[in-house]
């Protein structure tokens, strides 16, 4: 697993020296379809995650579907009589595509962060410290 981007002492280059552009395209409006009431637990608490997780900011209608057919299958495996250990692997292999673990997430170079703490702007700071030397405002 690659070492997060703050872990290096120097940013990653591309050897050989010459980096591929990226083909960018606009992100599209996005519905998240509701999960089936029928789901097994498992699968309805993984399609509940993927809908809060960081990741979810890259996913588009195609990932959606994509995440919704793999809880669809891992319900019906987790609820089969038969199972199969080459099947949940399967299945489980096919969530990395979505970069549902961190280490997916690495080793294509995503790294989720905290959100910084918002501050108020330079802005509203002085004209605080203003009304403040006018008197209308106490601290």
């Amino acid at each position: 697993m690659p070492n997060r981007e703050a872990d290096l002492a120097r940013p990653r280059e591309r050897k050989g020296g010459d980096v591929q552009p990226v083909t960018k395209g606009v992100m599209r409006e996005v519905k998240i379809p509701n999960a089936d009431r029928d789901w097994h637990p498992i699968a309805r608490r993984l399609w509940d995650s993927l809908k809060t997780s960081g990741q979810a900011d890259f996913y588009q209608n195609s990932d959606w579907a994509f995440a919704y057919s793999l809880c669809e299958d891992l319900s019906v495996y987790k609820k089969s009589g038969k199972r199969s250990g080459q099947m949940l692997q399967t299945i489980y292999s096919a969530f990395e595509r979505l970069l549902v673990a961190e280490g997916d997430r690495r080793r294509v170079r995503i790294e989720l962060h905290e959100p910084e703490p918002e501050e108020q702007s330079a802005a509203v700071l002085a004209i605080d410290d203003y009304k403040r030397a006018l008197g209308v405002v106490k601290d």
